[in-house]
C-alpha cells in the first residue's frame, strides 16, 4: 500500500510525480496531463429542469389519490369539484417545486469556490495561470492572501499559516511545515506538511508541489459524497406516505363492499351502485389534505422566517418539532469563530482581561508590546490578519488606547519573524530611552530566554520559584483550553546590528501572558438548556482539539464535569472503533473532537439507526455531506459558505443557535396542527363513509354526490386551513420529542378520528330516522327528501362544529382557548353560511339535490349539529377525570 503524500519525502513525492523543483513542469507535459486528468475543477451537478421537477411532485401516493379523485369527480358530472382538486394538486406541486429549486446548488457552489489564478513554475520561470489548468507535479508559490488553488504537499515554508476552518472546523490558523511527517493515519487537521484546495493563506509564504486536482482532492471527496449522499426522508413524508397507503387500501375496500351490499340487496341499478360507491371513495379521499399540508408549513416558514430561520425545504418545518438530536458544529455556529483575548498574566497572578479597565503600569506595558509585535493590518473594512493577531489589537481597543499615536512614536525599525521552530516573533522599535526590542511566542520558549521580570512597574530577576509559578499558570491556562502566548522586552542603547535571534532574543524582561479563546456565543448557553428542557439532546461535532472542544462544551452546559473522561472521542478513535461498536457506544458521547467531514456523516446515521431524528448545524465545506445526511441540515447563513447552505434544510440568518430553539418550537406547533387538521378532516370523512354505507343497508336514499362534494369543499378547506395557524397550545416546549416512530395519529388523536366520526355518523343516521319517523310532509318522496336534506345539513354543520373540538385531543374547549385565532372564527362563520346558503337559497335546491326546511326542521338539525360539542367536551372531562389524560 502506497504510503500517504505527508508520510513521504519531498524527493520521493517529486519523483514520483515526475517533476522538478527548481524548473517545474515543461508546457508540453503540463499540457498532455492536463488532456489526460481533466481541469483542476469540481463537476457540475447533476441538473434537472423545472418541468422534470414538476413532474416529479406528482409521484407521491396521497397525489396519485387526489388524482383519482378529480376523475370520479369528473366521471360524476360535478366538472368545478374536479377543476378545484386538480387546482389544488398543481399548487401543491408548484410549491415543491419552489421551495426544492435550489437544492442542486450545492456541488455547483464548491465549483465557484475555486480560486481563478495560481502562481506557478513552467519550465523554469515564474508564471501566473487559471487555476484550473493545474495538473499533478505542477510547483506552486503561495503567499499571504492566497486561495490554495489545488491540494500540495509543501516543499518549502517561511512562517506559513493557513486558515482551514471551512476544511476542518478549526478556528485557529494552522502552522505549516515542509518536513516529512512520521505519523500515520493523522486526521486532516494535524496533516500539516500538506495544503488543502479553498483554504486562505493568512500568513508567510510557500510554496509546494500539487498532489490533487479537481474531484481528487480533499474538497472535492466532499463534493462526490454530496453526489452520492441520499437525503434523508422526513418524519412528515414518511407520515403522509403511509397515510396515503393506508387510506387507499381501506378507500378501496370500503367502496367494494358498498357496491357489493347494495347489488345483493338488488334496490339500486348496477349503474346507481357504481355512482354510490365513487361518491364513497370521494367522501372517504380527504382532498384538502396534501393543500392543508403546505399550506401550514408555508406559514410556518413565513412565521420561522421572522425569526431568522430561513427555510429551504416545506418539510423541514415540520422535521424540527420532532428532533431527538442537535449535531453542532463549534467553530462559527456555537462559538464566534473570532479569537477573543479572555485572561491576561501580569505581576504573576492572573487577571480576566474584561476586568482590566484601567491599564496602567505592567499593564499598560504588555498593551504597548501586544500592539507593537503585531502584523494586522487596519483598515476601513476592519482588522485583516492571524487571528490571534488581530485578537490583541482588539485588545486594545476595547480599553480605547491611541494606537495610532503609539505607531507614530514608535515605528517597526526591524524584525526577526515569526519561525515555527524557534516559535517566537521580534520586532525593534526606537523608544525615549533607546530601542524597545519586543518579543512573543510560546510560554516555554520565550521563559527559557528571559531572566528578568517586570512587577508593578520595578524589573526583578526572575527567579526558578518564579519560573515555576509561571509554567504552572501557563498549564492553567492550556487546560481552560486557551491559547497562551507569552511577551517579554528589552532596552537596547543602541539599535541591534544584526537581526538573529541569536543577537536579539535572550536577557529578556518578561512582561505577562495572554490567554486567547474562540468564546461561545453569548447566548447559545441558554440556548442549550431550552433545548435539554424539551428533552433534545445538544451534541458537539468539530474538527477543533479534544481541549478545545471540551472546554467550550462544558462552558455551554452541553458536557458535565463529571463526564470529561467517557463523553468526549476523537475522529482517530471513531477510527479505531468499528462500525457496530461505535453504534453500540453512540449514546456516551457529547463532544466529538478532531473529526473528519466522514466522521460527521458516520455519527449522524449512528444515531439515526436507533430511530433518532437527528439535526446537523454547521457553516463549512466540511459540514455539508453530515446536513445533506442529517434529518434536517441547518446552515448558517452570516458565516456559512455556499456549500453548506446548498444542502441545507434551514438557514439560521443570523448564525444564532438560539434560533434553532425558536424553529423547534414553531415546528411542534406546525405538527401539533396539522394533527388538528388531519383529526378534524379523516373523523369528518370516516362519519361520511359510515352514514352512507348504514343508509346503503338500511335501504334508505343516499347522499348524492353532489352533497358529499359540497360538503367536503366547504369543510375541508377554510376551516381546516385555520386550524394550520392556530397558536402555540401551553407547554409545547416541555414535552418530550415525539421521535421517528410517532405518526399523525399518536397522542391520541387516532382514537379521538373514530370515535368522533363515529359519534358524528350516529347523529346523522338519528337526525334521518328521526325526520322519517316524524315527518313534516305527506308522501314517501317528500318524506326522504326532507330527511337527507336534514341529515346533509347535519352532517356538514356537526363537522364545522367538531372543529372547535379538535383544537385539543383532552382538553377542554374553555381551556384550549378555542375562539383565539381570528382566521379560525371568521372561516367558521363563512363556511356555516356557505353550508346553509344551498338549502337556504330556492335555486340552489335542485342542483344540490335538497328540499327547503321549515322552522321546525332547522332547528332540530341546528340543535343536532351543537350536540357534538356538548358531547365530546362530556367524554373529554371523563378521560381527563378518569384516565388522567390530558
Amino acid at each position: 500500500m502506497e504510503k500517504p503524500f505527508y508520510n513521504q519525502s519531498a524527493t520521493e513525492i517529486l519523483k514520483n510525480l515526475d517533476s522538478n523543483q527548481q524548473t517545474g513542469l515543461s508546457a508540453q507535459v503540463a499540457q498532455q496531463r492536463l488532456d489526460t486528468n481533466g481541469p483542476n475543477q469540481l463537476n457540475a451537478a447533476k441538473s434537472t429542469t423545472l418541468w422534470q421537477k414538476f413532474i416529479d411532485q406528482f409521484k407521491d401516493l396521497m397525489i396519485i389519490i387526489l388524482l383519482v379523485a378529480a376523475l370520479i369527480a369528473a366521471f360524476t358530472g360535478e366538472l368545478t369539484d374536479a377543476i378545484f382538486i386538480l387546482a389544488i394538486v398543481v399548487i401543491n406541486a408548484i410549491f415543491g417545486v419552489f421551495q426544492e429549486a435550489k437544492a442542486e446548488g450545492a456541488i455547483n457552489a464548491l465549483k465557484e469556490m475555486s480560486t481563478p489564478k495560481a502562481n506557478v513554475i513552467r519550465t523554469g520561470r515564474d508564471t501566473e495561470i487559471s487555476s484550473t489548468d493545474l495538473v499533478l507535479g505542477d510547483i506552486v508559490r503561495l503567499e499571504a492572501g492566497d486561495v490554495v488553488p489545488a491540494d500540495l504537499r509543501l516543499l518549502e515554508s517561511a512562517s506559513l499559516q493557513i486558515e482551514e476552518s471551512a476544511l476542518t472546523g478549526e478556528s485557529v490558523p494552522v502552522d505549516k511545515v515542509a518536513v516529512q511527517l512520521e505519523q500515520a493515519d493523522l486526521p486532516l487537521g494535524d496533516r500539516t506538511n500538506l495544503a488543502f484546495m479553498n483554504t486562505n493563506v493568512t500568513y508567510g509564504r510557500g510554496l509546494g508541489v500539487v498532489i490533487a486536482t479537481g474531484m481528487g482532492t480533499e474538497v472535492g471527496h466532499i463534493a462526490g459524497a454530496l453526489e452520492t449522499t441520499d437525503e434523508t426522508k422526513t418524519p412528515l413524508q414518511e407520515n403522509l406516505k403511509q397515510l396515503g397507503r393506508v387510506l387507499t387500501y381501506l378507500i378501496l375496500a370500503i367502496a367494494a363492499l358498498t357496491f357489493v351490499v347494495g347489488m345483493i340487496r338488488g334496490q339500486e341499478s348496477l349503474v346507481d351502485m357504481l355512482l354510490t360507491s365513487i361518491s364513497l371513495a370521494v367522501a372517504a379521499i380527504p382532498e384538502g389534505l396534501p393543500a392543508i399540508v403546505t399550506i401550514t408549513l408555508a406559514l410556518g416558514t413565513t412565521r420561522m422566517a421572522a425569526r431568522h430561520a430561513l427555510v429551504r425545504k416545506l418539510p423541514a418545518v415540520e422535521t424540527l418539532g420532532s428532533t431527538d438530536i442537535i449535531g453542532s458544529d463549534k467553530t462559527g455556529t456555537l462559538t464566534q469563530n473570532k479569537m477573543t483575548v479572555e485572561k491576561i498574566v501580569i505581576d504573576g497572578k492572573i487577571e480576566d482581561a474584561a476586568n482590566t479597565a484601567n491599564l496602567s503600569g505592567s499593564a499598560q506595558r504588555l498593551a504597548d508590546i501586544m500592539a507593537l509585535n503585531n502584523d494586522t493590518k487596519r483598515t476601513d473594512d476592519g482588522l485583516i490578519g492571524d487571528p490571534t493577531e488581530t485578537a490583541l489589537i482588539t485588545f486594545n481597543e476595547n480599553h480605547q488606547r491611541d494606537l495610532d499615536r503609539l505607531f507614530a512614536e514608535m515605528p517597526r525599525l526591524n524584525e526577526i519573524p515569526f519561525d515555527s521552530e524557534r516559535k517566537l516573533m521580534s520586532t525593534v522599535h526606537p523608544a525615549p530611552e533607546g530601542y524597545l526590542v519586543t518579543t512573543k511566542g510560546a510560554p516555554d520558549e520565550l521563559l527559557a530566554r528571559a531572566n528578568r521580570i517586570e512587577i508593578n512597574g520595578h524589573i526583578e530577576p526572575l527567579d526558578e520559584t518564579m519560573r515555576e509559578k509561571l509554567l504552572t499558570l501557563n498549564s492553567d491556562m492550556a487546560r481552560q483550553a486557551l491559547r497562551v502566548l507569552a511577551f517579554a522586552y528589552q532596552i537596547l542603547p543602541e539599535e541591534p546590528q544584526q537581526m538573529t535571534s541569536d543577537a536579539v532574543e535572550h536577557d529578556l524582561v518578561f512582561i505577562g501572558f495572554v490567554g486567547m479563546i474562540d468564546p461561545e456565543r453569548p447566548e447559545v448557553a441558554q440556548a442549550v438548556q431550552a433545548a435539554k428542557t424539551a428533552g433534545i439532546r445538544p451534541i458537539m461535532i468539530t474538527g477543533d482539539h479534544r481541549d478545545t472542544a471540551a472546554a467550550i462544551a462544558m462552558r455551554l452546559g452541553i458536557l458535565d464535569a463529571k463526564d470529561l473522561d467517557q463523553a468526549v472521542i476523537s475522529g482517530s478513535d471513531l477510527d479505531a472503533m468499528s462500525d457496530q461498536e461505535f453504534d453500540d457506544q453512540v449514546t456516551k458521547y457529547n463532544v466529538y473532537a478532531r473529526v473528519a467531514p466522514e466522521h460527521k456523516v458516520k455519527i449522524v446515521k449512528a444515531w439515526q439507526k436507533r430511530g433518532k431524528v437527528v439535526a446537523m448545524t454547521g457553516d463549512g465545506v466540511n459540514d455539508a455531506p453530515a446536513l445533506k445526511t442529517a434529518d434536517i441540515g441547518i446552515a448558517m447563513g452570516i458565516t456559512g459558505t455556499e456549500v453548506s447552505k446548498g444542502a441545507a434544510d434551514m438557514v439560521l440568518a443570523d448564525d444564532n443557535f438560539a434560533t434553532i430553539v425558536n424553529a423547534v418550537e414553531e415546528g411542534r406547533k406546525v405538527f401539533s396542527n396539522i394533527q388538528k387538521a388531519l383529526q378534524y378532516l379523516l373523523a369528518s370523512n370516516l362519519a361520511e363513509v359510515v352514514a352512507i354505507f348504514v343508509m346503503t343497508l338500511l335501504g334508505w336514499h343516499i347522499l348524492a354526490p353532489v352533497m358529499i362534494l359540497w360538503i367536503n369543499l366547504v369543510t375541508d378547506t377554510l376551516p381546516a386551513i385555520a386550524l394550520g395557524v392556530e397558536p402555540a397550545q401551553p407547554g409545547i416546549m416541555q414535552r418530550k420529542p415525539r421521535g421517528r416512530q410517532a405518526s399523525f395519529l399518536s397522542g391520541g388523536v387516532g382514537p379521538a378520528i373514530i370515535w368522533q366520526g363515529l359519534l358524528q355518523a350516529a347523529i346523522v343516521l338519528g337526525v334521518y330516522g328521526f325526520a322519517l319517523a316524524f315527518p313534516d310532509h305527506s308522501g314517501s318522496q317528500l318524506i326522504h327528501a326532507d330527511a337527507l336534506t336534514m341529515a346533509f345539513m347535519t352532517l356538514g354543520l356537526m363537522q364545522m362544529f367538531n372543529a372547535i373540538n379538535v383544537k385539543s385531543v383532552y382538553g377542554s374547549l374553555l381551556g384550549s382557548h378555542a375562539f383565539q385565532n381570528k382566521f379560525f372564527n371568521w372561516s367558521l362563520l363563512f363556511s356555516v353560511l356557505a353550508m346553509a346558503a344551498v338549502v337556504l337559497i330556492e335555486p340552489l335546491n335542485p342542483i344540490f339535490h335538497v328540499s327547503h326546511l321549515d322552522v321546525y326542521q332547522w332547528a332540530v338539525v341546528i340543535l343536532a349539529g351543537m350536540s357534538i360539542i356538548l358531547i365530546v367536551e362530556l367524554v373529554k372531562w371523563i378521560q381527563r377525570s378518569l384516565f388522567n389524560k390530558g
